[in-house]
């Protein structure tokens, strides 16, 4: 496949916007060995492309290794992903697991089995980054899976909380890391369609109609449509978190406030919020 001069520097943006969220948050450091987790959708095949460059031209020493559940759901193209990973030469394990058969089982007909498929795909990439030697587990979400974590958080689960760039495992052996951070889903889906990744259709969660972050995915896309930006605006504001301006007395000391304490930003009581108009947020709103 030839690449295109937009497909080039599409590539070379996204792998610099991988790069400084790497760096930001030290997501991977010299002799580690990472684990990346492929599903066979575009944002996986992507996060492994991206990954890979990065490898080649980085100032320290690190390893890859791709994996793939197979979760035995029915129609899935087992010979796919292997096929590719050897192609591009990567090191890799097909773990074998049939998820899919005791989530149904356990499931009720008509609800969403994200819960339980979860926990258990979980437990199996933990326990096979530890057969590895693998000390970090790279997953594909993206800086819009991000966002819609906060919102499913804070309108289903009245909880200020997404998904971190960053964190260590249940089990405290690994480090799971999300280096597409700062990547936008539409993006990541331009360069899948461009580098003509072998995609395999997801049947499982994201197939699900009812499922309350499809609802989250819809609003949000509706929001950038009449109001382009609102998504990065959003995670910006997730690295610019002021906790005097909340009412979390958790994080912020509201019984023991006293005319000594110093508070960011100061005194707004009284003030007009102002808000940048360099985006495309109407003047109403910003009243």
């Amino acid at each position: 496949m030839t690449a295109s001069n937009t497909l080039i520097k599409l590539k070379k943006f996204l792998e610099s916007r991988t790069g400084k969220a790497i760096g930001d948050y030290a997501m991977i450091e010299d002799g580690d060995t990472v684990l990346v987790c492929v599903s066979g959708g575009k944002d996986s095949y992507t996060l492994l492309a991206v990954l890979m460059a990065l490898r080649e031209r980085a100032p320290i020493d690190f390893r890859l290794i791709a994996m793939n559940l197979d979760q035995k759901q029915p129609g899935f193209p087992a010979d796919v992903l292997p096929r590719y990973f050897e192609s591009i030469g990567i090191d890799y394990r097909i773990v074998e697991a049939d998820t899919y058969s005791v989530v149904k089982d356990k499931i009720p007909q008509g609800k969403t089995t994200c819960s339980l498929c979860s926990r258990l795909r979980r437990g199996i990439i933990y326990r096979t980054a530890k057969e590895l030697g693998a000390n970090k587990i790279a997953l594909g979400h993206h800086r819009d899976d991000m966002v819609h974590t906060l919102f499913l958080n804070m309108l289903f689960g009245g909880k200020l909380k997404a998904m971190p760039p960053k964190l260590v495992t249940d089990d405290g052996a690994h480090v799971v890391i999300r280096p597409l951070a700062y990547c936008s889903e539409a993006d990541i889906a331009k360069f899948a369609r461009g580098m003509e990744f072998p995609i395999i259709p997801c049947n499982l969660c994201g197939s699900q109609e009812n499922l309350q972050r499809q609802k989250i995915r819809e609003m949000m896309q509706d929001w950038d449509r009449r109001y382009p930006g609102r998504t990065e605006s959003v995670f910006t504001a997730m690295q610019n978190v002021v906790p005097s301006h909340l009412a979390d007395a958790g994080l912020f000391d509201f019984k023991g406030l006293s005319l000594d304490t110093e508070v960011a930003e100061g005194d707004i009581a009284f003030d007009q919020e102002e808000l940048p108009m360099s985006g495309t947020i109407p003047l109403s709103l910003a009243i």
